[in-house]
């Protein structure tokens, strides 16, 4: 049954589903919806594994000092009691997925960033309705957890056509939006022309390359500006000083990053309790 709830004054809120949790097979979903940012995990000290995934933007994740971000068709998986902390920015939809049962896929993984292929993400939407049934929600559990798989760390390579240069260079820098890499030494590693991987980039996102990866420092930024100051964002997602980041957020989003800031100070982070 999905309970809906309000999480403080602010319009963030948090809806449950939960279906049949009670059993090893059972699922709980839960989708939050924030206009000033989420906190999620932190210490955990119960039987339940977490799935974190959203469709609206990249997700990050904080192991000790260290940043990192989930990719486009990414989530991020935590065992049950592994400390872990998600962060998403304002105006982002959440949703978190616990289970009991560890995909095969992800055996010997305690924590980090995962795939989600299209039909495991389709689904963990659907069953985030009141119209979805118990049976319907344990079967699309099932494809979900096999729509799951580790994400490579390595560096990328194409596919085995010869095609998704640019995809296997996005996948890479979605965990490091700060790479310096320019697109003629990505190019140089995946030993194709500087003017075949500019295609490629216009054909599979509709943009160039820098536009592209403006695009996406952009959104990283967005998820660490209401706790950290902006100094910090800019270094932390690729620019060279803070006054470079700001006329490129002010040119994208029609504000300025203090305007975020201000925003998300008005709706405070919050941190739903633990489950």
């Amino acid at each position: 049954m999905p309970v809906t709830r309000q999480l403080g004054n602010d319009p963030e809120s948090c809806e449950e589903f939960a279906y049949g949790l009670g059993a090893p097979d059972g699922i709980l979903l839960l989708r939050y919806r924030s206009a000033g940012g989420l906190t999620l995990g932190g210490s955990r000290d119960d039987f339940l594994h977490q799935l974190y995934w959203s469709p609206d933007g990249p997700l990050a994740t904080l192991h000790g000092s260290s940043i990192r971000f989930t990719g486009s068709g990414e989530g991020f998986w935590a065992r049950r009691a592994v400390t872990h902390e998600v962060r998403a920015g304002d105006r982002q939809t959440v949703y978190r997925i616990c289970v009991r049962e560890v995909p095969p896929a992800l055996d010997g993984l305690r924590a980090g960033p995962v795939t989600i292929d299209a039909e495991a993400a389709r689904l963990i939407a659907a069953i985030a309705r009141r119209t979805c049934d118990k049976p319907a929600a344990l079967a699309a559990r099932r494809r979900i957890l096999a729509g799951l798989g580790a994400s490579a760390a390595a560096p990328p390579h194409p596919s085995g056509n010869g095609t998704g240069f640019a995809l296997a260079v996005a996948r890479t820098l979605s965990h490091n939006p700060a790479d310096p890499t320019r697109l003629d030494e990505w190019a140089e590693h995946l030993r194709v022309s500087v003017k075949t991987l500019q295609r490629d980039f216009v054909r599979e996102f509709g943009m160039p390359y820098t536009r592209w990866r403006t695009r996406l420092r952009l959104r990283a930024a967005r998820v660490l500006l209401d706790s950290h100051p902006v100094t910090t964002v800019a270094h932390q997602v690729g620019y060279a000083s803070p006054s470079a980041f700001i006329a490129a957020f002010t040119k994208e989003y029609g504000h300025t990053p203090g305007a975020t800031i201000t925003r998300a100070q008005a709706h405070p982070r919050r941190r739903p309790a633990s489950r």
